[in-house]
């Protein structure tokens, strides 16, 4: 009777730890008791279950999770932190730290949690500035064919623009790491500078300190004449009185098919002249100029000058 009594005591229990198992036989009625007959320790971090007051009857599973000793990485601060929890979201759950949506954290938060194993939590901040930025104005050069070449003139004047610029920055637990220009939208358009350019070339020399544009000179062959017979004065082919007029404009006589008549003109060194006459011997790019006195057109002679077309 003993015998059966002792045999109907005797259970077959299994006691698993980190997932490898072992079989034992045994008389002890609680889990600690039977821990402590196979000599196996439970540390206060370690999770078992059943708990360790609780009944074992045969065939009983003694489930024990060794806690582990991992690195935590967050908020600037290193933790030792000794848990038994399964992955590493379970140990960030239960060291109540709370991922943000751009936060990283390495290894992901399924990986299983091993001894020494170092997890890192970077936070992630995104920030939003918006900063205005001068748009600079662009000068714009406008020749006019109707001016000097001495000319520049203002016209219109500048202005810079404006833009808004709208940046996000991306920091990695409080260092930047990264920005991107979400957007630019031009708040005042820039106003362009306009300046006026002449382009007409000058005489070499100017009358009251103005300078006297030209549109064109050529070289030309300039003969001379004065009145004639003992006459005082002398008329033009155009039916005008010819004069000779130092601080004035004195009459010359040119081919109209290449000057017309009217043209106002500049000749080196006699001065500034309209073509008001003609004559046979007067073709191409030939001129003869008036004198009041035959002597003074006897001391020209013949010279080949410069006439200036002016404007």
């Amino acid at each position: 009777m003993l015998a059966a009594v002792i045999y109907i005591n005797l259970k077959t229990i299994t006691i698993t730890i980190d997932g490898n198992s072992t079989q034992i036989k045994t008389f002890k009625t609680t889990v600690q008791a039977a821990l402590k007959e196979q000599n196996i320790q439970v540390g206060p971090k370690d999770k078992i279950e059943p708990n360790l007051n609780s009944k074992i009857s045969n065939n009983s599973t003694i489930n024990i999770i060794r806690a582990v000793n991992v690195l935590l990485s967050v908020d600037d601060k290193e933790l030792n932190v000794l848990t038994s929890d399964e992955n590493v979201a379970s140990v960030l759950k239960a060291e109540g730290i709370v991922l943000r949506e751009q936060d990283k954290i390495s290894p992901s938060i399924d990986t299983k949690l091993s001894e020494g194993l170092k997890i890192k939590v970077t936070r992630v901040d995104t920030k939003t500035f918006t900063e205005s930025q001068s748009i600079s104005f662009k000068t714009i050069i406008k020749n006019d064919n109707n001016l000097a070449n001495t000319v520049r003139k203002t016209t219109q004047e500048g202005q810079n623009g404006e833009k808004q610029i709208i940046t996000d920055v991306t920091y990695e637990n409080g260092k930047e790491v990264s920005r991107k220009v979400v957007s630019e939208n031009i708040v005042k358009n820039p106003v362009d500078k306009i300046v006026v350019v002449g382009t007409l070339p000058v005489l070499p020399i100017n009358r009251g300190g103005d300078p006297i544009p030209y549109t064109k000179v050529f070289k030309a062959r300039a003969t001379a004449y004065s009145p004639t017979g003992g006459a005082t004065s002398a008329y033009t082919a155009s039916g005008r009185k010819a004069v000779r007029n130092p601080d004035g404009y004195s009459t010359i006589a040119v081919d109209p098919s290449v000057i017309p008549y009217g043209t106002k003109l500049f000749v080196q060194g006699y001065g500034f002249a309209i073509a008001a006459d003609t004559g046979s011997a007067i073709k191409g790019n030939t001129i003869d100029v008036f004198f009041d006195t035959k002597a003074e057109a006897l001391r020209w002679a013949v010279k080949y000058v410069n006439v200036y077309v002016l404007k």
